[in-house]
């Protein structure tokens, strides 16, 4: 297909066919996988739904509490891990100790 030698119109109505035959395929690429995790799920003992409600269950991870306070600013506080902030770098580099920002 040379598609340089396309009007606009041409080229409008293959960009919207290859549209609608993608969404088809897709959906029905996804129907194929849920049927075959469907199975595996029966297969050992579970419906899909049980196993999902699993997942579900789980409880969220815990934020962790804040060690360290900024003195110029009470309300930021950082836990001490993760990046350090960019008011814990610059009480570093001025040559202060962590220690002092302790909460």
């Amino acid at each position: 297909m040379e598609l340089g030698s396309m009007s606009v119109e041409q080229l409008q109505r293959l960009q919207a066919s290859v549209a609608d035959e993608l969404k088809k395929r897709e959906k029905s690429q996804k129907r194929d996988a849920l049927k075959k995790i469907r199975e595996l799920a029966e297969a050992s003992g579970f419906t899909l739904e049980q196993l999902l409600d699993a997942k579900a269950g789980r409880a969220p991870r815990a934020k962790g509490v804040a060690r360290y306070r900024n003195p110029a600013d009470a309300s930021q506080t950082w836990t001490g891990r993760g990046r350090k902030p960019a008011w814990v770098l610059a009480w570093l580099e001025a040559g202060k100790s962590i220690d002092k920002l302790a909460i």
